[in-house]
């Protein structure tokens, strides 16, 4: 894949976009690895085989060294810079290429779509900014989400559960360009810092995580994210607008693992994507946090894992317990459990699960409570939610005072937003 040249374009100012510099180059030590595929071609199953190899060499990419001693791997993780956001995104990279080359033919089928929501840099600088706030309903809304989400430094895996995606777009220009996109999705199941913050057990969690939603997706698109406008978003999701879509859309429908209705949102969580959030950070209103730091994940997840060695642990599932595809109701974070499961099955090489899922970047969580007595609500203390009802106008003109001023007076800024165009924009 042809990579963007970094010189050519400033960064801009949000967490999740990024144009991508060459990736990091780390040197393996061929003959050893050959050796250790050698000595397991004797002990395994051809399929066991191929999947040892290509966990070896998508953990090699990440600079982790191994070793075989007396029939077993040894992991150990090398030092790596997990405090600085380009070494992160950096080791994204491959992933990301990855998928980006997996749906060529979706970008290029839809390219003029993508460039034709994109606002020029002009009209975004002398832009009043009237965000608007568009749900996606249709195959064409669903499409150009997908395309937008893809110029993101994170690689793009769809979300599973219930969920909702927003595109805002500036209804202060005729052609209605987009600011940025957002996504909220069912909440994972297992996340012992928040569950902790919350004071659940597993009865109380399996009872009310249904009010909570992850903000899975939220961030700006250039040249509004040179504006902040990645801020600008997370303020809108804290909206009452946000809590009357949920209702609309979850109003008579059922949930299909605990069987339940629910269609009152009473708190949303996220998690910033390379450590510590400048996105998150400071988001205030009436003198109150809206994303409340409570804690950092342990820095376990699949994103080390190539598409080539997900689909062979998925075959050894297969073949060892029949049939893993997803369906409907499984719940999120389903391929970190799968996963899991299939590496299960080649513990007697020294594969521990739980080291190799874990990469080790941790990302901060962000709680966002929706009414005042958000934490009595889930825990069953209260029968009825207080909203704050926060004004989606109301927070839009916060932002614009502390945050949008400073930034359109910027000089470094203006010469970012004024040299961006969007025919020199593109995923490819």
């Amino acid at each position: 894949m042809e990579q963007k040249n970094e010189s050519k374009i400033n960064m801009p100012s949000d967490d999740n976009f990024y144009y991508f510099p060459l990736p990091p180059v780390f040197t393996q030590n061929i003959e050893i690895e050959n050796q250790l595929i050698d000595k397991l071609i004797l002990e395994s199953s051809e399929l066991e085989n191929d999947i040892v190899a290509s966990v070896c060499s998508d953990l090699s990419a990440l600079n982790f060294k191994f070793s075989y001693e007396n029939g077993k791997f040894q992991f150990e993780n090398s030092a790596l810079d997990l405090n600085d956001k380009d070494f992160i995104r950096n080791l994204m990279l491959p992933r990301k290429e990855e998928i980006i080359q997996k749906n060529t033919n979706f970008i290029y089928k839809n390219r003029d779509i993508f460039t034709k929501n994109i606002a020029n840099g002009h009209d975004c600088l002398n832009s009043d900014i009237s965000p608007v706030i568009e749900v996606c309903e249709t195959q064409k809304q669903r499409d150009l989400f997908r395309m937008l989400r893809y110029t993101w430094s994170s690689p793009y895996s769809e979300y599973v559960g219930r969920r909702i995606k927003f595109i805002i777009r500036d209804s202060a220009i005729d052609y209605k360009p987009v600011i940025g996109i957002a996504a909220i999705g069912s909440s994972i199941i297992r996340i012992p810092e928040r569950d902790e913050f919350i004071g659940w057990n597993t009865e109380t969690k399996n009872k009310n995580i249904v009010y909570c939603m992850d903000l899975y997706v939220c961030g700006a698109i250039p040249p509004y994210s040179y504006l902040l406008g990645g801020k600008l978003i997370a303020y809108m999701m804290a909206s009452k607008e946000i809590i009357e879509i949920f209702k609309n859309r979850y109003l008579n429908q059922t949930t299909i693992i605990n069987k339940r209705q629910s269609s009152r949102l009473a708190a949303i969580f996220t998690t910033s994507l390379y450590g510590k959030s400048s996105q998150y950070n400071r988001i205030k209103y009436n003198g109150e946090l809206l994303y409340k730091r409570i804690g950092q994940t342990k820095g376990y997840g699949t994103f080390q894992f190539s598409e080539r060695t997900k689909e062979l642990l998925k075959n050894l599932l297969k073949a060892k317990e029949g049939n893993v595809g997803y369906k409907f109701g499984d719940g999120p974070n389903y391929k970190f459990r799968f996963i899991k499961k299939a590496l299960k099955f080649l513990e007697n090489f020294g594969f521990n699960p739980n080291f190799i899922l874990n990469h080790s970047i941790k990302r901060d969580i962000y709680y966002v409570p929706l009414a005042y007595n958000s934490l009595d609500f889930l825990n069953g203390r209260a029968d009825e939610l207080e909203y704050f009802n926060y004004n989606k106008d109301d927070l839009i003109e916060y932002w614009k005072k502390r945050w949008l001023d400073g930034r359109k007076n910027n000089p470094k800024v203006i010469e970012n937003v004024l040299s961006f165009s969007p025919e020199n924009f593109s995923i490819l």
